[in-house]
């Protein structure tokens, strides 16, 4: 699983049929280590409720399909909101 900050949402007039009624969400990926952005912001379904600026966790490929019942179309989900963790420092991150 990998670390992300909900940046936005994405609105769509049209779209899979497989995506309807999904929420999708602008996220940027970031280090676990010190929570730097790591590459550009990726389109991830919402499966747990995030709302804006929270830490999540994402899965990728067939894992972040299987996050829904229905099994839509997608490559990167939410799967978790992150309220907190540690790393080899022991530094707790909020």
């Amino acid at each position: 699983m990998k670390l992300a900050q909900v940046v936005g949402r994405v609105f769509c007039s049209r779209q899979d049929a497989g995506i309807q009624n999904k929420t999708l969400l602008l996220i940027q990926p970031l280090r676990w280590e010190d929570s730097a952005p790591v590459g550009d912001p990726i389109v991830a379904a919402d499966a747990v409720g995030a709302g804006s600026s929270e830490k999540v966790f994402w899965v990728a490929s067939r894992e972040a399909a299987v996050a829904f019942k229905d099994v839509p179309p997608i490559d990167a989900a939410v799967v978790g909101i992150v309220d907190g963790y540690q790393t080899r420092s022991f530094r707790v991150h909020r």
